[in-house]
């Protein structure tokens, strides 16, 4: 594939109106997008962990199942899933396993630290019970025998602090080189 094949269809994604719709309380799912990204970056995570932070949450984008924050959540989409399945065209496990484990991530945190889930926006717990709550330790086992379950979890923890409405922020064009490289160096 060319570099333009990866880049081009994700910024028309983040370039719709589903992602200027608040993602939370208060920032929109581009500006989730963005600012998890950046705090990848912050952290000096290696290119294909900032490209999944930065995309996490793309399958809320391509299934459309953002459900207003004042409203009922009564069902789970699997945005993770989506969103994995939808990245796979241009990338590898790297980028795609962390997006796919993002909310197991957040289950297997809420399971091993009960400190964890008061760290949550209301967002976040709103969506948890549909998600299936904290796991329970076999479910923990099998989560950390994913080799990709760290990334998994060090992306959740961007996620829940990429929900801040004072952050400064790149536009999202600024990444389209880091994810066009990352995709023209995906293995076959």
């Amino acid at each position: 594939m060319s570099e333009s094949e990866a880049g081009e269809p994700i910024l028309a994604l983040y370039s719709s109106a589903a992602s200027h719709r608040l993602y939370d309380e208060q920032v929109t799912e581009l500006e989730h997008a963005l600012q998890a990204g950046l705090l990848a970056d912050e952290a000096g995570a290696p290119p294909e962990l900032i490209v999944a932070a930065l995309l996490h949450d793309i399958g809320h984008l391509v299934v459309n199942d953002l459900v207003p924050i004042d409203q009922p959540l009564t069902s789970d989409a699997r945005h993770e899933e989506a969103g994995a399945r939808y990245l796979r065209q241009w990338f590898d496990p790297r980028v795609c396993a962390p997006v796919a484990l993002h909310v197991a991530a957040k289950r297997y945190l809420c399971g091993v630290d009960e400190s964890y889930r008061a760290t949550l926006s209301a967002s976040s717990v709103r969506s948890l019970e549909v998600q299936g709550g904290p796991m329970s330790t076999p479910e923990q086992v099998r989560f950390r025998s994913n080799e990709r379950w760290r990334d998994a979890v060090a992306l959740r923890l961007w996620d829940d602090g990429a929900k801040r409405a004072d952050m400064s922020l790149p536009s999202f064009d600024e990444w389209l080189p880091l994810i066009n490289h990352v995709a023209s160096s995906t293995p076959g």
